[in-house]
């Protein structure tokens, strides 16, 4: 187990070399040396297979680093659980909720186990690889339906935002409409009211004209009533 990852690793073994010329323009590779794949147990190759050699580039030599291949022991497992434990909280990996980073390193501890129970019984190592995708598939299903929740709940708020700041228009426009409607309507009720002033001082007037219309043509009924009666009343000669 390195510094790294709390998966266990070989020593590191050196795969090829290159060197610059004179004028650094011209690489020369030397000879492979890595390991005879024919040289692998099947336990081995399927070790490799589950958790492939990590390779690294050091002052132009090439490196390769395969998975142990050693048998656990108890003690193993217990430092393994402390490592972990460690790690977490060196990395300040929060204890609930969603985590990268203690994601990350029960990743690596499960990883480590695959390792173990595969170098004991290969067939039970491959099936908790099954295990370990099939997880690892349902998590990223999640993170995938997550990640889409939150572009939906984005796009959502935004058309919300739109929808707000056009209501908010709508409802400016509506107020001065409102407010020049309610001009109109006062305009109007002054205008009603001048209406039924003029009018009521027209009927009036009219009133009175017919009043002294009337009064005078009683007057002249009357006149000619009084002289038809003063010629009725004259005798006869």
């Amino acid at each position: 187990m390195d510094s790294s990852s709390l998966v266990k690793y070989d020593t590191k073994i050196l795969v090829s070399t290159s060197g610059k010329g004179a004028k650094g323009s011209k690489k020369i590779k030397n000879q492979p040396l890595a390991l005879d794949k024919a040289a692998l147990s099947p336990t081995e190759d399927i070790l490799n297979s589950i958790l492939p050699p990590r390779e690294s580039t050091e002052d132009g030599q090439l490196w390769v680093q395969y998975v142990s291949s050693d048998p656990a022991t108890p003690a193993d497992v217990v430092k393994l659980q402390e490592e972990l434990d460690r790690r977490l909280v060196q990395r300040q990996a929060r204890e609930t909720g969603i985590c990268p980073i203690r994601e990350e390193l029960y990743a690596q501890a499960f990883d480590e186990l695959i390792r173990q129970v595969t170098i004991i019984c290969t067939e039970r190592g491959l099936l908790l690889l099954r295990v370990r995708d099939e997880i690892r598939m349902t998590i990223q299903a999640y993170q995938t339906l997550y990640e889409s929740s939150i572009a939906f709940g984005m796009r959502k708020a935004l058309q919300a935002e739109q929808r707000k700041a056009k209501t908010e228009s709508d409802i400016k426009t509506l107020d001065e409409d409102c407010g020049h409607l309610q001009a109109d309507v006062v305009a109007l009720e002054l205008e009603i009211k001048d209406l039924e002033v003029r009018e009521k001082e027209r009927v009036e007037k009219e009133d009175k004209e017919h009043a002294e219309t009337m009064e005078l043509k009683n007057r002249y009924n009357q006149t000619l009533r009084e002289k038809l009666e003063t010629l009725l009343s004259a005798p006869k000669k």
